[in-house]
């Protein structure tokens, strides 16, 4: 009978204090965190393959720190990301924190979009609880697999108290960074991601949390932007400058009645006389254009040597051509004001 009360007893206590844990919800869209390989010491891998629950299983000692559930919203490598899984991210995550069904959410995602995926997320997430995105470099067949730290370094960063009122993070590698400000900088190095302009927000290591600094953008509790399950995004696209680039793929958008074209210009979002001209067709058709930049750091400033407002283009300050598009769709959802549009590329 004592056998019994004092089982009973410890079966409170563990209920008592998984109930006091942090509630944290992953989202899993597939990635190499997800991949497996038919050689652990080969790259070659398939992403996507293993289930949410596979890869929380994987590290064991994090249920100690947090109550740990996992969803599966989608198995793609992040080279296959939709703006329809965006959707089903952003709705989902709006619903978890009006619901109160989760303190945080991290989300799994391959790591060639991880940073557009993460700054749409902060765009249209209007929570300040904390949302925070990780992945993999190498499959979770691979020996010395990044996956299992990455995630139980997320689910810490996600849980610590400092996090909240953030926007949406990166955590990789042991790094903290802000989704607006990060982008991928190796192909195939485990420490792949940075943030040429800001450095990082902070460190996760040996499940302590320390940060440094924060954005003075405004974060995403603020967002005028959201997005429905039924949202249309309009269609903004990417065109590459180089040295002497014809002006064909910006002809074929203008025939295609695009809503927004993001130039990846040289340098200070220059580019030459050819895709001049044909920025001025595009602009007479309606069409915004925003000069962005190849260069990895560094601002896109206006009248510079392109006078924006003759030209009527605007320009994406800071923000990659990637991240540009994705702030370019969300303000064609509410406004084709060119001054509004500019507004936002520097507030957000």
């Amino acid at each position: 009978m004592k056998k019994i009360i004092t089982f009973l007893f410890s079966l409170v206590i563990i209920i008592s204090v998984q109930a006091q844990l942090p509630r944290v919800i992953i989202l899993a869209t597939g990635g190499t965190i997800a991949g497996a390989g038919a050689s652990s010491d080969r790259a070659g891998y398939t992403a996507g393959k293993i289930p949410i629950d596979d890869l929380i299983g994987a590290i064991p000692t994090v249920k100690k720190v947090a109550s740990i559930t996992g969803e599966q919203i989608a198995s793609v490598g992040s080279q296959d990301m939709t703006t329809d899984i965006w959707k089903k991210l952003a709705v989902r995550a709006n619903e978890i924190f009006a619901k109160n069904e989760a303190d945080a959410i991290v989300v799994t995602h391959g790591t060639d979009t991880q940073e557009e995926t993460g700054y749409f997320l902060d765009l249209v997430v209007a929570s300040e609880r904390p949302v925070v995105l990780t992945g993999s470099m190498r499959p979770a067949t691979a020996i010395s697999a990044d996956g299992p730290k990455n995630l139980y370094d997320a689910i810490t960063v996600a849980i610590n108290p400092n996090s909240k009122g953030r926007g949406v993070l990166i955590s990789f590698n042991e790094g903290i960074f802000d989704a607006r400000e990060v982008m991928k900088l190796s192909t195939t190095k485990v420490n792949a991601f940075g943030s040429p302009n800001t450095g990082p927000v902070g460190q996760v290591y040996d499940g302590k949390v320390e940060y440094y600094m924060s954005s003075m953008r405004e974060v995403n509790v603020k967002t005028p932007f959201s997005v429905q399950a039924d949202t249309k995004f309009p269609r903004v696209d990417i065109v590459y400058m180089y040295a002497d680039a014809p002006p064909d793929m910006l002809d074929m958008l203008i025939a295609k009645k695009v809503d927004g074209i993001v130039i990846a210009g040289v340098g200070n979002g220059n580019f030459n006389k050819a895709y001049m001209d044909a920025v001025k067709r595009a602009v007479s058709a309606g069409i915004v254009v925003c000069r962005a930049s190849r260069t990895p750091s560094g601002r896109v400033v206006l009248h510079d040597e392109i006078n924006d407002d003759e030209l009527g283009t605007i320009v994406s300050d800071d923000l990659t051509p990637q991240k540009a598009r994705v702030l370019l769709m969300l303000g064609l959802m509410k406004t084709k004001d060119k001054k509004q549009l500019q507004q936002y590329f520097f507030k957000y």
